[in-house]
Protein backbone atom coordinates (compact mmCIF):
# COMPACT_ATOMS: atom_id res chain seq x y z
CA UNK A 1 0.00 0.00 0.00
CA UNK A 2 2.69 2.47 1.17
CA UNK A 3 5.00 1.42 -2.10
CA UNK A 4 1.75 2.90 -3.85
CA UNK A 5 2.45 6.11 -2.52
CA UNK A 6 6.00 6.14 -3.60
CA UNK A 7 7.76 5.18 -0.22
CA UNK A 8 10.25 2.87 -0.32
CA UNK A 9 10.92 0.01 1.81
CA UNK A 10 13.35 1.72 4.18
CA UNK A 11 10.87 4.23 4.24
CA UNK A 12 7.80 2.16 4.89
CA UNK A 13 9.84 0.52 7.77
CA UNK A 14 10.35 4.16 9.29
CA UNK A 15 6.79 4.65 8.94
CA UNK A 16 5.75 1.44 10.52
CA UNK A 17 8.06 2.16 13.27
CA UNK A 18 6.03 5.17 14.25
CA UNK A 19 2.77 4.19 14.16
CA UNK A 20 4.06 0.62 16.12
CA UNK A 21 5.47 2.26 19.19
CA UNK A 22 2.51 4.57 19.67
CA UNK A 23 0.11 1.43 19.42
CA UNK A 24 2.56 -0.76 21.96
CA UNK A 25 2.17 2.20 24.15
CA UNK A 26 -1.41 1.92 23.97
CA UNK A 27 -1.25 -1.54 24.73
CA UNK A 28 0.86 -0.64 27.80
CA UNK A 29 -1.15 1.82 28.90
CA UNK A 30 -4.65 -0.43 28.93
CA UNK A 31 -3.54 -3.64 30.18
CA UNK A 32 -5.06 -4.98 33.67
CA UNK A 33 -2.37 -5.35 35.58
CA UNK A 34 0.40 -2.76 36.28
CA UNK A 35 -0.62 -0.16 33.16
CA UNK A 36 1.66 2.29 32.32
CA UNK A 37 1.56 5.74 30.68
CA UNK A 38 4.36 6.19 28.81
CA UNK A 39 3.25 8.58 25.86
CA UNK A 40 1.54 11.89 27.33
CA UNK A 41 -2.52 11.36 26.81
CA UNK A 42 -2.21 14.51 23.58
CA UNK A 43 0.14 12.27 21.63
CA UNK A 44 -1.66 9.26 22.36
CA UNK A 45 -2.55 6.27 20.13
CA UNK A 46 -6.07 6.82 20.60
CA UNK A 47 -6.26 10.19 19.01
CA UNK A 48 -5.73 9.07 16.15
CA UNK A 49 -8.66 6.49 16.10
CA UNK A 50 -11.97 7.87 14.70
CA UNK A 51 -10.00 10.67 12.32
CA UNK A 52 -10.00 10.90 8.45
CA UNK A 53 -8.74 12.92 5.79
CA UNK A 54 -6.57 16.30 6.52
CA UNK A 55 -7.59 16.67 10.27
CA UNK A 56 -6.01 12.89 10.64
CA UNK A 57 -3.14 14.42 9.25
CA UNK A 58 -2.72 17.11 11.09
CA UNK A 59 -2.85 15.15 14.68
CA UNK A 60 -0.48 12.49 13.45
CA UNK A 61 1.82 15.50 12.34
CA UNK A 62 1.36 16.91 15.33
CA UNK A 63 1.89 13.92 17.39
CA UNK A 64 5.16 13.46 15.76
CA UNK A 65 6.48 16.41 16.18
CA UNK A 66 5.30 16.52 19.71
CA UNK A 67 7.21 13.28 20.78
CA UNK A 68 10.20 13.89 18.92
CA UNK A 69 10.60 16.41 21.83
CA UNK A 70 10.43 13.66 24.72
CA UNK A 71 13.60 12.51 26.72
CA UNK A 72 14.40 8.44 26.08
CA UNK A 73 13.42 5.89 23.69
CA UNK A 74 10.59 8.34 22.74
CA UNK A 75 13.03 11.31 21.35
CA UNK A 76 15.48 8.36 20.00
CA UNK A 77 12.51 6.98 18.17
CA UNK A 78 10.22 10.40 17.43
CA UNK A 79 13.54 12.80 16.83
CA UNK A 80 13.54 14.44 13.42
CA UNK A 81 10.21 12.06 12.25
CA UNK A 82 8.31 13.33 9.38
CA UNK A 83 4.77 11.75 8.03
CA UNK A 84 5.79 10.38 4.25
CA UNK A 85 2.29 8.59 4.03
CA UNK A 86 0.87 11.66 1.84
CA UNK A 87 -2.21 9.97 1.49
CA UNK A 88 -4.70 10.42 4.56
CA UNK A 89 -6.31 7.56 3.31
CA UNK A 90 -3.39 5.37 3.26
CA UNK A 91 -2.85 6.40 6.65
CA UNK A 92 -6.05 5.37 7.99
CA UNK A 93 -5.99 1.94 6.57
CA UNK A 94 -2.93 1.16 8.04
CA UNK A 95 -3.49 2.50 11.35
CA UNK A 96 -7.46 1.12 10.91
CA UNK A 97 -7.21 -2.31 9.58
CA UNK A 98 -3.45 -2.91 9.71
CA UNK A 99 -1.86 -2.24 13.11
CA UNK A 100 -5.07 -1.30 15.26
CA UNK A 101 -6.87 -4.87 15.06
CA UNK A 102 -3.27 -6.58 16.51
CA UNK A 103 -2.27 -6.76 19.98
CA UNK A 104 1.75 -6.40 19.82
CA UNK A 105 2.65 -6.78 23.19
CA UNK A 106 0.64 -10.07 23.45
CA UNK A 107 2.93 -11.06 20.15
CA UNK A 108 6.07 -11.70 22.29
CA UNK A 109 9.52 -10.24 21.20
CA UNK A 110 10.35 -13.38 18.69
CA UNK A 111 7.55 -12.71 16.63
CA UNK A 112 7.60 -8.96 16.90
CA UNK A 113 11.34 -9.22 16.77
CA UNK A 114 11.44 -11.27 13.91
CA UNK A 115 8.89 -9.87 12.04
CA UNK A 116 10.87 -6.76 12.35
CA UNK A 117 14.24 -8.22 11.46
CA UNK A 118 12.75 -9.52 8.19
CA UNK A 119 11.34 -5.60 7.67
CA UNK A 120 14.94 -4.29 7.51
CA UNK A 121 16.35 -7.33 5.63
CA UNK A 122 14.31 -6.63 2.86
CA UNK A 123 14.64 -2.57 2.73
CA UNK A 124 18.48 -3.55 2.95
CA UNK A 125 17.47 -5.44 -0.31
CA UNK A 126 15.59 -2.49 -2.02
CA UNK A 127 17.30 -0.69 -4.57
CA UNK A 128 15.13 2.39 -4.31
CA UNK A 129 17.37 3.03 -1.32
CA UNK A 130 21.03 3.17 0.12
CA UNK A 131 20.03 1.33 3.12
CA UNK A 132 22.15 -1.89 1.69
CA UNK A 133 25.43 -0.70 2.26
CA UNK A 134 24.76 -0.47 6.04
CA UNK A 135 23.64 -4.07 6.53
CA UNK A 136 25.74 -7.14 7.31
CA UNK A 137 24.93 -10.40 6.52
CA UNK A 138 23.22 -12.56 9.59
CA UNK A 139 25.54 -15.57 9.15
CA UNK A 140 28.72 -13.22 9.39
CA UNK A 141 27.15 -11.27 12.41
CA UNK A 142 26.04 -15.15 13.95
CA UNK A 143 29.58 -16.42 13.20
CA UNK A 144 31.98 -13.31 14.46
CA UNK A 145 29.39 -13.49 17.86
CA UNK A 146 29.82 -17.32 18.55
CA UNK A 147 34.05 -17.16 18.41
CA UNK A 148 33.65 -13.44 20.17
CA UNK A 149 31.46 -15.47 22.87
CA UNK A 150 30.09 -12.36 25.31
CA UNK A 151 28.97 -13.24 28.40
CA UNK A 152 26.26 -11.92 31.07
CA UNK A 153 28.99 -9.84 32.58
CA UNK A 154 30.07 -8.25 29.74
CA UNK A 155 29.26 -5.05 28.32
CA UNK A 156 28.95 -4.62 24.09
CA UNK A 157 29.20 -1.80 22.33
CA UNK A 158 28.93 -1.51 18.29
CA UNK A 159 30.11 2.60 17.59
CA UNK A 160 28.63 1.80 14.11
CA UNK A 161 25.27 0.14 15.06
CA UNK A 162 23.31 0.47 11.41
CA UNK A 163 19.73 -1.16 12.56
CA UNK A 164 21.53 -3.57 15.84
CA UNK A 165 22.32 -6.82 14.12
CA UNK A 166 25.55 -7.02 16.54
CA UNK A 167 23.78 -6.13 19.44
CA UNK A 168 20.84 -8.52 18.55
CA UNK A 169 23.26 -11.10 17.92
CA UNK A 170 24.89 -10.73 21.41
CA UNK A 171 22.05 -10.67 23.47
CA UNK A 172 20.16 -13.77 21.75
CA UNK A 173 23.86 -15.47 22.52
CA UNK A 174 24.24 -14.62 26.34
CA UNK A 175 20.19 -15.44 26.55
CA UNK A 176 21.07 -19.40 25.79
CA UNK A 177 22.04 -19.66 29.47
CA UNK A 178 19.24 -17.12 30.68
CA UNK A 179 17.42 -19.64 32.70
CA UNK A 180 20.33 -19.64 35.14
CA UNK A 181 20.75 -16.03 35.62
CA UNK A 182 20.37 -14.19 38.80
CA UNK A 183 17.35 -10.92 38.80
CA UNK A 184 20.59 -8.53 38.63
CA UNK A 185 22.15 -10.45 35.79
CA UNK A 186 18.63 -10.77 34.27
CA UNK A 187 18.50 -6.48 34.48
CA UNK A 188 21.78 -6.29 33.05
CA UNK A 189 21.11 -8.23 30.18
CA UNK A 190 17.96 -6.16 29.33
CA UNK A 191 19.03 -2.20 30.54
CA UNK A 192 22.78 -2.63 30.35
CA UNK A 193 24.23 -5.29 28.13
CA UNK A 194 24.32 -3.44 25.01
CA UNK A 195 24.59 0.09 23.79
CA UNK A 196 24.62 1.29 19.96
CA UNK A 197 25.69 4.34 18.21
CA UNK A 198 25.19 5.69 15.08
CA UNK A 199 25.37 8.88 13.18
CA UNK A 200 21.86 8.35 10.85
CA UNK A 201 18.64 9.70 12.25
CA UNK A 202 16.67 6.57 10.67
CA UNK A 203 18.95 3.88 11.69
CA UNK A 204 18.91 4.99 15.12
CA UNK A 205 15.68 5.04 15.25
CA UNK A 206 15.38 1.91 13.69
CA UNK A 207 17.66 0.71 15.91
CA UNK A 208 15.96 1.46 18.59
CA UNK A 209 12.63 0.34 18.12
CA UNK A 210 14.37 -3.12 16.84
CA UNK A 211 16.25 -3.48 20.53
CA UNK A 212 12.88 -2.92 22.39
CA UNK A 213 11.23 -5.23 19.88
CA UNK A 214 13.71 -7.72 21.08
CA UNK A 215 13.10 -6.83 25.05
CA UNK A 216 16.02 -4.98 25.23
CA UNK A 217 15.39 -1.58 26.99
CA UNK A 218 12.59 -0.30 28.33
CA UNK A 219 9.88 1.72 26.02
CA UNK A 220 9.31 4.11 29.03
CA UNK A 221 13.42 4.27 29.97
CA UNK A 222 17.33 5.67 28.14
CA UNK A 223 17.33 4.88 25.15
CA UNK A 224 19.99 1.82 24.43
CA UNK A 225 21.07 4.15 20.89
CA UNK A 226 22.49 7.23 20.78
CA UNK A 227 22.57 8.78 17.77
CA UNK A 228 25.98 10.88 17.59
CA UNK A 229 28.73 10.70 15.48
CA UNK A 230 31.13 8.07 17.04
CA UNK A 231 34.11 9.27 15.87
CA UNK A 232 33.50 12.84 17.42
CA UNK A 233 35.11 12.35 20.59
CA UNK A 234 36.45 9.72 23.04
CA UNK A 235 32.90 8.96 24.99
CA UNK A 236 35.11 8.50 28.08
CA UNK A 237 33.45 4.97 28.85
CA UNK A 238 35.07 1.73 28.19
CA UNK A 239 33.70 -1.65 26.65
CA UNK A 240 34.98 -5.15 27.84
CA UNK A 241 33.34 -6.50 24.48
CA UNK A 242 33.09 -4.29 20.61
CA UNK A 243 30.97 -5.60 17.31
CA UNK A 244 31.41 -3.83 14.70
CA UNK A 245 30.90 -3.26 10.50
CA UNK A 246 31.76 0.76 10.20
CA UNK A 247 30.02 1.84 6.78
CA UNK A 248 32.00 1.61 3.82
CA UNK A 249 33.63 4.76 2.49
CA UNK A 250 37.26 6.36 2.80
CA UNK A 251 36.24 10.46 4.58
CA UNK A 252 34.28 11.28 7.75
CA UNK A 253 31.61 8.74 8.63
CA UNK A 254 28.25 9.70 6.68
CA UNK A 255 25.03 7.36 6.82
CA UNK A 256 21.14 7.69 6.11
CA UNK A 257 20.14 10.84 8.20
CA UNK A 258 23.33 11.98 8.78
CA UNK A 259 26.01 14.57 8.13
CA UNK A 260 28.08 15.61 5.28
CA UNK A 261 31.09 13.43 3.78
CA UNK A 262 33.43 16.14 3.86
CA UNK A 263 36.78 13.93 4.19
CA UNK A 264 38.03 15.91 6.74
CA UNK A 265 40.96 14.84 8.39
CA UNK A 266 40.01 13.91 12.33
CA UNK A 267 42.12 15.08 15.37
CA UNK A 268 42.04 13.21 18.48
CA UNK A 269 44.19 12.87 21.26
CA UNK A 270 43.75 9.22 21.85
CA UNK A 271 44.00 8.46 17.95
CA UNK A 272 48.16 7.69 16.94
CA UNK A 273 47.92 8.66 13.44
CA UNK A 274 45.45 11.52 12.07
CA UNK A 275 43.93 10.58 8.65
CA UNK A 276 40.22 11.35 7.33
CA UNK A 277 40.59 7.35 6.02
CA UNK A 278 36.91 6.30 8.10
CA UNK A 279 38.06 3.24 8.42
CA UNK A 280 41.15 3.73 9.78
CA UNK A 281 39.63 6.30 12.09
CA UNK A 282 37.05 3.87 13.29
CA UNK A 283 39.81 1.16 14.15
CA UNK A 284 41.47 3.77 16.13
CA UNK A 285 38.51 4.52 17.89
CA UNK A 286 37.77 0.91 18.80
CA UNK A 287 41.09 0.30 19.91
CA UNK A 288 40.58 3.82 22.53
CA UNK A 289 36.67 2.65 23.78
CA UNK A 290 38.50 -1.17 24.44
CA UNK A 291 38.56 -2.22 28.17
CA UNK A 292 42.13 -3.79 29.20
CA UNK A 293 41.17 -7.35 28.35
CA UNK A 294 38.76 -6.93 26.05
CA UNK A 295 37.62 -8.26 22.88
CA UNK A 296 37.19 -6.93 19.47
CA UNK A 297 35.50 -8.77 16.36
CA UNK A 298 35.53 -5.77 13.41
CA UNK A 299 35.02 -5.70 9.60
CA UNK A 300 37.23 -3.73 7.94
CA UNK A 301 38.03 -3.22 3.79
CA UNK A 302 41.52 -4.79 2.36
CA UNK A 303 42.85 -0.90 2.61
CA UNK A 304 43.30 -0.93 6.18
CA UNK A 305 45.79 -3.88 5.87
CA UNK A 306 47.92 -2.34 3.47
CA UNK A 307 47.70 1.33 3.13
CA UNK A 308 51.12 3.29 4.26
CA UNK A 309 51.23 6.25 6.63
CA UNK A 310 48.51 6.30 8.94
CA UNK A 311 47.93 2.55 7.97
CA UNK A 312 51.09 1.47 8.76
CA UNK A 313 51.20 3.55 11.95
CA UNK A 314 47.82 1.94 13.21
CA UNK A 315 49.10 -2.03 11.85
CA UNK A 316 52.41 -1.97 14.07
CA UNK A 317 50.46 -0.42 17.19
CA UNK A 318 47.38 -3.38 16.99
CA UNK A 319 50.69 -5.63 16.84
CA UNK A 320 52.44 -4.29 19.91
CA UNK A 321 49.48 -3.36 22.04
CA UNK A 322 47.31 -5.79 21.12
CA UNK A 323 47.01 -9.46 20.62
CA UNK A 324 45.93 -8.77 16.65
CA UNK A 325 45.71 -12.81 16.82
CA UNK A 326 42.91 -13.62 14.05
CA UNK A 327 41.77 -12.05 10.59
CA UNK A 328 39.54 -13.90 8.06
CA UNK A 329 39.57 -12.90 4.35
CA UNK A 330 35.97 -11.97 3.54
CA UNK A 331 34.75 -12.97 0.04
CA UNK A 332 33.33 -10.79 -2.37
CA UNK A 333 29.37 -10.77 -3.28
CA UNK A 334 27.85 -10.60 0.17
CA UNK A 335 27.52 -6.77 0.70
CA UNK A 336 24.69 -5.24 -0.86
CA UNK A 337 28.14 -2.43 -2.35
CA UNK A 338 29.12 -4.60 -5.15
CA UNK A 339 33.16 -5.74 -5.19
CA UNK A 340 33.98 -4.81 -1.36
CA UNK A 341 36.91 -6.76 -0.45
CA UNK A 342 36.51 -6.56 3.08
CA UNK A 343 38.08 -8.41 6.23
CA UNK A 344 37.06 -9.30 9.80
CA UNK A 345 39.88 -8.43 12.33
CA UNK A 346 39.41 -9.82 15.65
CA UNK A 347 41.72 -8.38 18.37
CA UNK A 348 42.17 -8.16 22.42
CA UNK A 349 43.32 -5.17 24.56
CA UNK A 350 46.13 -5.82 26.59
CA UNK A 351 47.96 -3.73 29.65
CA UNK A 352 51.38 -1.95 28.84
CA UNK A 353 54.49 -3.93 28.08
CA UNK A 354 57.41 -4.12 27.05
CA UNK A 355 57.61 -6.60 24.53
CA UNK A 356 54.79 -7.26 21.42
CA UNK A 357 51.45 -8.56 22.84
CA UNK A 358 51.05 -10.70 19.24
CA UNK A 359 52.73 -13.12 18.89
CA UNK A 360 51.08 -15.17 16.31
CA UNK A 361 48.72 -13.95 13.63
CA UNK A 362 46.06 -16.61 12.64
CA UNK A 363 44.79 -15.96 8.97
CA UNK A 364 41.55 -17.77 7.23
CA UNK A 365 41.52 -17.27 3.85
CA UNK A 366 37.22 -17.13 2.90
CA UNK A 367 37.61 -15.35 -0.41
CA UNK A 368 40.18 -17.20 -2.76
CA UNK A 369 37.96 -19.33 -5.00
CA UNK A 370 34.53 -18.57 -3.13
CA UNK A 371 32.25 -17.14 -4.95
CA UNK A 372 28.80 -15.75 -3.55
CA UNK A 373 26.15 -13.21 -4.30
CA UNK A 374 23.37 -11.54 -2.50
CA UNK A 375 20.23 -13.73 -4.07
CA UNK A 376 21.36 -16.87 -5.77
CA UNK A 377 24.22 -18.18 -3.67
CA UNK A 378 23.73 -15.58 -0.41
CA UNK A 379 26.34 -16.45 2.03
CA UNK A 380 24.95 -18.60 4.70
CA UNK A 381 26.01 -19.82 8.13
CA UNK A 382 27.47 -23.50 7.17
CA UNK A 383 30.11 -21.35 4.88
CA UNK A 384 31.32 -20.04 7.85
CA UNK A 385 31.37 -23.34 9.94
CA UNK A 386 35.16 -24.11 8.72
CA UNK A 387 36.35 -20.83 10.22
CA UNK A 388 34.71 -21.03 13.65
CA UNK A 389 35.59 -24.91 13.87
CA UNK A 390 38.99 -23.99 13.12
CA UNK A 391 39.02 -20.91 15.57
CA UNK A 392 38.36 -23.12 18.95
CA UNK A 393 36.45 -20.53 20.53
CA UNK A 394 37.23 -20.54 24.31
CA UNK A 395 40.65 -22.02 23.92
CA UNK A 396 43.96 -20.55 23.19
CA UNK A 397 45.18 -20.15 19.96
CA UNK A 398 48.34 -22.35 20.10
CA UNK A 399 45.98 -25.39 20.21
CA UNK A 400 44.99 -24.33 16.51
CA UNK A 401 46.55 -26.21 13.73
CA UNK A 402 46.62 -25.11 10.26
CA UNK A 403 45.01 -26.27 7.22
CA UNK A 404 44.68 -25.45 3.53
CA UNK A 405 42.64 -21.99 4.30
CA UNK A 406 43.98 -21.49 7.78
CA UNK A 407 47.70 -19.73 7.99
CA UNK A 408 49.61 -18.56 10.91
CA UNK A 409 52.16 -16.00 11.05
CA UNK A 410 54.72 -14.87 13.39
CA UNK A 411 55.17 -11.58 15.08
CA UNK A 412 58.62 -11.22 13.19
CA UNK A 413 57.28 -12.21 9.95
CA UNK A 414 54.35 -9.74 10.05
CA UNK A 415 56.89 -6.95 11.22
CA UNK A 416 59.71 -7.68 8.49
CA UNK A 417 56.77 -7.51 5.62
CA UNK A 418 56.92 -4.31 3.50
CA UNK A 419 55.02 -1.27 5.25
CA UNK A 420 53.57 -4.52 7.65
CA UNK A 421 51.49 -4.94 4.55
CA UNK A 422 49.00 -7.69 6.27
CA UNK A 423 47.28 -8.49 3.03
CA UNK A 424 48.44 -12.17 3.12
CA UNK A 425 47.13 -14.68 0.88
CA UNK A 426 48.72 -18.17 -0.31
CA UNK A 427 46.20 -19.86 -2.27
CA UNK A 428 46.10 -20.12 -6.05
CA UNK A 429 43.28 -18.10 -7.36
CA UNK A 430 41.71 -20.11 -10.28
CA UNK A 431 39.81 -17.24 -12.03
CA UNK A 432 42.60 -15.66 -12.94
CA UNK A 433 43.13 -18.96 -15.40
CA UNK A 434 39.72 -19.59 -16.21
CA UNK A 435 38.01 -17.24 -17.88
CA UNK A 436 34.70 -18.84 -16.98
CA UNK A 437 35.08 -18.50 -13.18
CA UNK A 438 35.51 -14.81 -13.65
CA UNK A 439 33.16 -12.84 -11.35
CA UNK A 440 30.27 -10.12 -13.15
CA UNK A 441 31.62 -6.90 -14.75
CA UNK A 442 30.28 -4.92 -12.34
CA UNK A 443 32.20 -6.54 -9.33
CA UNK A 444 35.34 -6.32 -11.68
CA UNK A 445 34.95 -2.63 -12.00
CA UNK A 446 34.32 -2.38 -8.64
CA UNK A 447 37.46 -4.14 -7.75
CA UNK A 448 39.36 -1.80 -9.81
CA UNK A 449 37.92 1.19 -8.36
CA UNK A 450 38.93 0.16 -5.01
CA UNK A 451 42.59 -0.43 -6.39
CA UNK A 452 43.10 2.99 -7.93
CA UNK A 453 41.37 4.56 -4.79
CA UNK A 454 43.85 2.45 -2.40
CA UNK A 455 46.59 3.84 -5.15
CA UNK A 456 46.03 7.04 -5.24
CA UNK A 457 45.91 6.94 -1.10
CA UNK A 458 49.29 5.69 -1.04
CA UNK A 459 50.52 8.86 -3.66
CA UNK A 460 49.24 11.00 -1.28
CA UNK A 461 50.67 10.09 1.57
CA UNK A 462 54.14 10.03 0.15
CA UNK A 463 53.50 13.59 -1.34
CA UNK A 464 52.41 14.62 1.99
CA UNK A 465 55.72 13.18 3.67
CA UNK A 466 57.44 14.96 0.63
CA UNK A 467 56.19 18.19 1.46
CA UNK A 468 56.38 18.60 5.17
CA UNK A 469 60.15 17.20 4.58
CA UNK A 470 60.48 20.08 1.98
CA UNK A 471 58.84 22.54 4.23
CA UNK A 472 61.75 21.47 7.56
CA UNK A 473 64.31 21.84 4.70
CA UNK A 474 63.85 25.64 3.96
CA UNK A 475 65.84 28.24 5.41
CA UNK A 476 63.60 30.61 7.36
CA UNK A 477 63.80 34.12 5.67
CA UNK A 478 65.62 36.85 7.37
CA UNK A 479 63.79 39.22 9.37
CA UNK A 480 63.97 42.78 8.55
Amino acid sequence: MLRDSGVNMYEYTEQLTYLLFLKMAEERATRPLNPEQVVPEEFAWHQLLGLSGEVLEDTYNHILRGLARQPGVLGAVYRGAQNKISNPSHLKTLIVDYIDKENWSAAGTDVNGDAYEELLERSAGDTKSTAGQYFTPRALIQAMVEVVQPTIDDRVVDPACGTGGFLLAAQAYVSKDAAGYTPPQREHRRTRFVTGLDIGATTSRLASMNLLLHGLGSISGDALIEQRDALGADPGDRWSVVLANPPFGRSSSTDIGGGDDDGAEIFRQDFVATTSNKQLNFLQHIMTILDINGRAGVVLPDNVLFEGGAGETLRRKLLTAFDFHTLVRLPTGIFYKPGVKANVLFFDKKPAAEQPWTQRLWVYDLRTNKHFTLKKNPLRCDDLDGFVASYLPGKACDERTESERWKSFTYDELIARDKVNLDISWLRDESLEDADNLPAPEVIAREIVEDLTAALAEFEAVAAALEARAAESEPESPRG
